[in-house]
């Protein structure tokens, strides 16, 4: 039942009232969310058995960190850029290739784009975004 990662999008907000979403050029491999919970400490002196004890946390939807084939006067790779200088909050999408089209929304920001330019390989970027806020799983 596994499905292949090809074809998988990210996408960005263009901030609008009735926002439009465009595909970031070339993506050429995805991974995050991270998702992950605080859990906090609870024990009292009557805890069963003295074990200790804990209360869900705060949660944090972690970063996704995407790879790029590099394209320097593309659209959509000089507004991750901007955003990262301007430390804009933005929407983004997953949208994932499965036969339901699965859609990951969330808001970030980008916290990391580097770009690299080996001799004799293709140019590439590495883009981090940390989310902000709870994302949304349709």
């Amino acid at each position: 039942m596994a499905d292949l990662g090809f074809g998988v999008l990210l996408k960005v907000g263009d901030g609008a009232t009735a926002e439009a979403f465009t595909t970031v050029a070339e993506l050429i491999g995805l991974s995050g969310p991270g998702l992950s919970m605080d859990t906090v400490e609870s024990t009292h002196t009557e805890s069963a058995g003295a074990n200790k004890e804990y209360i869900a946390g705060l949660k944090d939807a972690g970063e996704i960190s995407a790879d790029f084939n590099f394209l320097p006067a593309n659209a959509t790779h000089q507004g991750l850029i901007t955003d990262q200088e301007n430390r804009t909050l933005r929407n983004f999408q997953i949208v994932w290739p499965d036969t339901a089209g699965t859609t990951w929304s969330f808001s970030a920001f980008v916290t990391n784009y580097e770009p690299a330019s080996p001799i004799e390989d293709r140019m590439t970027s590495s883009v981090t975004l940390k989310i902000s806020g709870a994302p949304t799983f349709s």
